[in-house]
């Protein structure tokens, strides 16, 4: 059984994050979703509220799995007996960074792959920091990720959800 795990901070999610997510899904035997709780970021939603946002957006995917971590994706991956980190990419200028991140993994746990994935074109664009500011000033999510998640950013940014 091949496991990846494929860790992010994942404020919010996105249709970027879950298209990865879903490929990785086929790709895989078990794909391990690690939300980081990073304690120098201030994010939108707390971990807890980020690992049952996305247990709900991908509730139809029965070998993916929700965890919340800190630390290093390595100790991670090792903790859920995975083989493979899965990064997604969306553009040239997120190469350079993943990849320092991969060889750094590499010389940390060399019996860990990195697998990169890249978003499919149509999400290419797409970024939980884009999203969080079209939401801030009342901009149309429906194109950034379904309503699950979409009716959590505007409920946290201002106080209601858009109707289902």
């Amino acid at each position: 059984m091949v496991i990846a795990v494929y860790p992010g901070s994942f404020d919010p999610a996105t249709y970027g994050h879950l298209d990865v997510i879903k490929r990785a899904s086929i790709s895989f035997d078990k794909v391990v979703v690690g939300v980081l709780h990073n304690s120098s970021k201030s994010p939108l939603f707390s971990v807890e509220e980020r690992v049952n946002i996305l247990r709900e957006a991908t509730k139809e995917i029965p070998n993916v799995d929700i965890k919340r971590f800190e630390g290093l994706s390595v100790n991670f991956a090792r903790e859920n007996n995975a083989q493979v980190i899965v990064r997604g990419l969306r553009a040239v200028t997120d190469f350079e960074y993943e990849l320092q991140m991969a060889q750094t993994n590499r010389v940390l746990a060399p019996d860990i792959d990195t697998v990169f994935m890249t978003t499919s074109l149509e999400y290419a664009y797409l970024s939980s920091t884009i999203m969080k500011e079209v939401a801030l000033f009342g901009g149309d999510l429906d194109k950034f990720a379904p309503p699950a998640i979409t009716n959590a950013v505007l409920a946290k940014l201002h106080g209601s959800a858009k109707k289902l």
